[in-house]
């Protein structure tokens, strides 16, 4: 029996995965499953190691409809070591992402919402790859795919993700400043916003002060950004990154490009104040993620906040409902 549709209920079925047990996956997943306006939005079909299933939760039956919440156990070596990252904590983490893809590839659920995952555990466990969204988007043959992040009403595509910062200054060019900025209109068009206005944050201070403070913006990302327009993309010349997180914030564009990882994060976890959220764009379906990572430092002493990962659930459940894609 598909649990999706052989029922009345009309709550979207989210396939949640609980992260690395490492981590403070599993303590704000059993959390969000005790929210009822969590469970008011979605049907959640967890999957994640059978030890660190609450007892209150019933196993997933796949001859049966979820009324609630259910339990899919995945693979689970039990070696992992809370509070640090382990090959088998990676593992762990692995194979419940996996089964997790697989339950929305195969139209089990709605959408794929996930706890977050150590990105040196993954490593450890033989899968070397900058983290879940390259993974996300290898398994789903996407191309092109970006993570897209989100605080309110500011929404920001990255150009360049996990690497050290010299290495992504290097990987910054004209050809993939204007592929993303393709790709983010796409994805905000699927999102139901008819014509996207988007900005892009320049690379030095200032935007570079008129070559003052730097060449970069005049060379190569201004010329991008002509190339994008010929394309029929409605964005603005390079904005001071010290002001164009604070104007997506405020309203004044759908979505803002940024060049670098820390540039794009550090205002959004300032702005998220517990609701921040990240998207794949180009997936075949909607996968959604809290900002925030494993915190093995807190793992393990409840006092982990879940109000991100609630959020990306109802977050998700109403997107699932508006028909909202990423593609």
């Amino acid at each position: 029996m598909d649990p999706i549709s052989n029922t009345p209920d009309d709550r979207p079925m989210l396939a949640l995965t609980s992260g690395d047990p490492s981590g403070i996956g599993p303590e704000i997943v059993a959390a969000a499953l005790k929210n009822p306006d969590v469970l008011a939005s979605a049907r959640i079909l967890v999957v994640g190691p059978e030890s660190v299933r609450p007892a209150s939760v019933e196993t997933y039956d796949p001859s049966a409809s979820v009324q609630d919440v259910s339990w899919a156990a995945s693979e689970d070596d039990g070696a992992w070591t809370l509070g640090r990252a382990t090959a088998s904590g990676g593992r762990a983490a692995l194979a419940a992402l996996r089964a997790g893809v697989d339950l929305v590839q195969a139209g089990r659920a709605q959408a794929l919402v996930t706890a977050p995952v150590c990105k040196e555990a993954l490593h450890m466990a033989g899968e070397r790859v900058e983290g879940q969204t390259e993974l996300l988007a290898r398994w789903d043959a996407a191309d092109p795919y970006e993570m897209v992040a989100e605080a309110g009403d500011l929404r920001v595509m990255l150009l360049t993700r996990h690497m050290p910062l010299r290495d992504a200054l290097d990987a910054i060019d004209g050809d993939g400043i204007v592929d993303h900025l393709v790709l983010f209109d796409r994805a905000l068009r699927a999102q139901g916003i008819e014509r996207p206005k988007l900005a892009i944050a320049g690379l030095n201070p200032h935007a570079g002060e008129g070559g003052l403070l730097g060449h970069e913006e005049q060379r190569m990302i201004t010329p991008a950004v002509q190339a994008a327009r010929q394309k029929g993309i409605d964005v603005g010349d390079p904005r001071s990154p010290d002001m164009v997180f604070l104007e997506g914030a405020r309203g004044d564009y759908d979505g803002v490009l940024a060049l670098y990882h820390d540039q794009a994060f550090i205002p959004l976890k300032l702005l998220s104040r517990g609701r921040g959220l990240t998207w794949i764009a180009g997936l075949s379906y909607l996968r959604m993620s809290p900002v925030h990572g494993t915190a093995f430092d807190i793992a393990g002493q409840g006092v982990a906040d879940p109000e991100n990962l609630v959020h990306a659930l109802q977050e998700a459940a109403r997107r699932v409902r508006s028909g909202q894609k990423t593609r």
